[in-house]
C-alpha cells in the first residue's frame, strides 16, 4: 500500500490538503485522526474517522491511559494502516493529529508493520498567510490548545521548523480564519517567500497535479533535520526575506559570541548552524533557533574525515532587519584572533555550559 502522511496544526488546512492527495491514485482513502481531550486529565480519546470516494465511511474512537502523541501513533493509528493494507487498500492519505510530525509515524510504521507498504509523500499543510506570525509566536502548543497533551512545550514555530525539515511537499492553503480571504491575503505572497527561504527542498503544491508521488527519502529526511545541518536556498532573488549564511575558520571566544549571539538573534526568525568554541574545541556544538526561542546542544566530538571543526551559522528575517555585513562584523569580532588562538581550552569560561553532551 502507499502512503501519504499529512501533518497540520490547522484542521482546515488539513482537510483540503487530504482531499488534495486523495486525487494522486484511484481509489484512495483518507484516514483521520484527532486527539481529544477527556476534560479531567486522566486520559484521551482517539477519534478516527475514515472516508472512501468522499463519502465518511467510518467513525469510531476509543481511549488511551496516556494521552500523548506518539501513543495515539502507535496504538491506533499503526493498528488501522496494517487493517487497510489486509483489505488491499491501494492508497492511503494519513491526515495526522494536529502537532504529530513525519518522522513520529515513519519510525512507528516501520517499528510496527511486517505488512509491505511504501511511503509516498511526507507533507505540511500550512497557511502562509499565518506563517511569520506563527514563527514568533512564544506559546507553547498545548497552551493554544492545538494539542491536547498538556506537556506539549513546542511553540508552532518549532513544529513548523522542524516538519518543514521533514517534509517534501508542502499544500499551501487557508485556515478557517482566512478561508473566505483566500489567495488575496495581503500576507500571503510574503508567506511563500519565506516558506522558500525556510524549505528550499520542499515542492508547493496547489493542486493534486503539482505532487510527486514517490519521492520520499528517508536518509534525506534524517539528514536535513540533523542538528547543526545548513542548507540555503540557490536561488535566491532579492525580496522581503533573505538567509545570510556565514562560514569562520577560527574557533569563537565563548564571553564575547555569548555577547552578540542577542544581536545575531534578534531580526532572526531562524538560525541553524554549528559553532566551534574555545572553550570546547573537540566538541560539535550545534545552534537553533526559531522566532523567540535560541538553543544550543553539544552532539559530542567532531567526525574525523567527514567534517572539518569550524563555525557554520545561517541566519533567516527580513532584509531590512538582517544586514549582512552588520552580521559578518558580529561574528568576526567573536572570532579569536590569531594570539588567541594558542591558548589551551582551559583558559576559556563555558558560559553555555556545553563541556559536557546534553
Amino acid at each position: 500500500m502507499h502512503l501519504s502522511l499529512l501533518a497540520s496544526l490547522d484542521p482546515h488546512c488539513r482537510q483540503r490538503g487530504a482531499e488534495l492527495l486523495s486525487g494522486t491514485h484511484p481509489d484512495s482513502v483518507i484516514v483521520v485522526h484527532d486527539l481529544l481531550d477527556d476534560g479531567l486529565g486522566n486520559s484521551a480519546l482517539v477519534l478516527r474517522r475514515i472516508y472512501r470516494q468522499g463519502e465518511l465511511q467510518e467513525r469510531s474512537s476509543g481511549r488511551l491511559e496516556h494521552g500523548c502523541l506518539s501513543c495515539t501513533v502507535r496504538l491506533d493509528l499503526v493498528p488501522t494502516v496494517r487493517r487497510l493494507i489486509r483489505e488491499g487498500v491501494p492508497h492511503a492519505v494519513l491526515a495526522l493529529p494536529p502537532g504529530v510530525e513525519p518522522d513520529m509515524v515513519v519510525e512507528a510504521l516501520y517499528a510496527g508493520l511486517e505488512e509491505a507498504f511504501c511511503i509516498d509523500n511526507a507533507v505540511l499543510a500550512l497557511d502562509p498567510a499565518e506563517l511569520e506570525d506563527q514563527l514568533w509566536d512564544r506559546r507553547g502548543l498545548s497552551a493554544l490548545g492545538l494539542t491536547s497533551y498538556p506537556k506539549d512545550p513546542r511553540t508552532q514555530g518549532e513544529f513548523l521548523v522542524g516538519t518543514l525539515a521533514q517534509a517534501d511537499t508542502v499544500l499551501p492553503s487557508p485556515s478557517l480564519a482566512n478561508a473566505l480571504i483566500e489567495a488575496a491575503h495581503p500576507q500571503r505572497a510574503l508567506g511563500l517567500e519565506l516558506l522558500h527561504e525556510l524549505a528550499p527542498h520542499a515542492a508547493v503544491a496547489l493542486r493534486t497535479e503539482q505532487v510527486r508521488p514517490g519521492c520520499f527519502d528517508l536518509d534525506e529526511l534524517m539528514a536535513r533535520q540533523a542538528p547543526g545541518e545548513v542548507r540555503v536556498a540557490e536561488d535566491r532573488s532579492p525580496g522581503v526575506f533573505r538567509t545570510v549564511r556565514y562560514q569562520l575558520q577560527r574557533p569563537l571566544h565563548p564571553e564575547r559570541f555569548r555577547a552578540v549571539l542577542p544581536e545575531l538573534a534578534a531580526g532572526s526568525c531562524w538560525v541553524r548552524g554549528r559553532l566551534w568554541l574555545a572553550s570546547t574545541p573537540e566538541r560539535r556544538i550545534a545552534v537553533r533557533g526559531i522566532g523567540p526561542r535560541l538553543w544550543l546542544e553539544n552532539t559530542g566530538d567532531w567526525l574525523p574525515g567527514i567534517e572539518q571543526p569550524g563555525s557554520v551559522l545561517a541566519l533567516t528575517g527580513r532584509a531590512d532587519e538582517l544586514i549582512e555585513s552588520e552580521v559578518h562584523d558580529l561574528l568576526d569580532s567573536a572570532q579569536l584572533s590569531l594570539a588567541e588562538a594558542g591558548n589551551r581550552p582551559e583558559y576559556f569560561d563555558d558560559p553555555f555550559g556545553l563541556d559536557s553532551r546534553h
